[in-house]
């Protein structure tokens, strides 16, 4: 009854294990220990008493004994478990009731240490959490709080839950360089050279300079007129061709068989 059996509220079947069990420190007993003395003190006085008044410190003082030994038991059944998967508060006597919380919902651990407590060596722990859980955000009179505060951090590094690069596993491990970013080829744009020479093309009759007009006289004087443009450009003295005249061609004659 007042044993609070740890063991079977693990998860044994998950490899769960106890890290530290945490008791109350002897320093949260001291008032209910003056209170089961004063309790005893009244009860003495049924022996001072008149005889028909014995009851009422036998009464009084046996009502504030039990009150004080309950208070005794109480505090030896409420243990704070640390395990290696999470940490849970079991406590009561007749109506037992437990509080868990995960390693994974610890956000932060405060100490603290009152005047007395730092003299003979005991603290209190104040848990923030992702969810306020009632029963866990508050442990008092916890003894040696400083080793137990490291015990949770280190079981809280241990699971990895600090970033993976802290577990003994990955120690040493390369970290595998960031990839660049990707970039889209740029498209080869079309540049124009004006310095560079024009391909040869068929020689484009031109306008002839008297005569009747043909066909062929606006591609001839379209065609001269982007040559000087372009020689023009390159800085090349501008230089009129010659007027392309076909009746002055001379041809030789073609004997054809007969």
């Amino acid at each position: 009854m007042f044993d609070p059996r740890i063991d079977k509220h693990l998860i044994t079947d998950q490899g769960e294990r106890i890290v530290d069990e945490v008791r109350k420190h002897w320093a949260a007993s001291v008032s209910a220990a003056l209170e089961l003395f004063a309790g005893v003190v009244v009860l003495l006085l049924t022996f001072s008493v008149p005889a028909q008044a014995w009851w009422v410190p036998a009464l009084l003082g046996g009502a504030v004994a039990v009150h004080a030994v309950w208070r005794l038991f109480e505090q030896h059944t409420d243990r704070f478990v640390i395990t290696n998967m999470r940490v849970f508060r079991v406590h009561g006597i007749v109506s037992q009731r437990i509080a868990t919380m995960p390693l994974t919902r610890i956000l932060d651990i405060s100490v603290h240490k009152p005047v007395i407590g730092r003299i003979v060596g005991y603290g209190h722990f104040v848990f923030e959490s992702a969810a306020q859980e009632q029963g866990l955000r508050d442990i008092r009179y916890v003894g040696d709080p400083d080793g137990r505060g490291l015990t949770i951090q280190r079981v809280i590094q241990q699971a990895g839950l600090r970033g993976a690069a802290g577990r003994p596993e990955f120690a040493g491990a390369a970290i595998a360089p960031a990839l660049p970013p990707a970039t889209t080829p740029a498209m080869p744009s079309a540049t124009v050279d004006l310095g560079r020479e024009r391909p040869s093309t068929a020689p484009v009759p031109e306008a002839r300079a008297s005569g009747p007009a043909s066909g062929w006289d606006w591609l001839a004087e379209a065609q001269r007129r982007e040559d000087e443009r372009l020689a023009q450009l390159r800085g090349e003295p501008a230089s009129r061709s010659e007027v392309f005249d076909p009746d002055r061609t001379s041809t030789a004659p073609i004997d054809l068989p007969r």
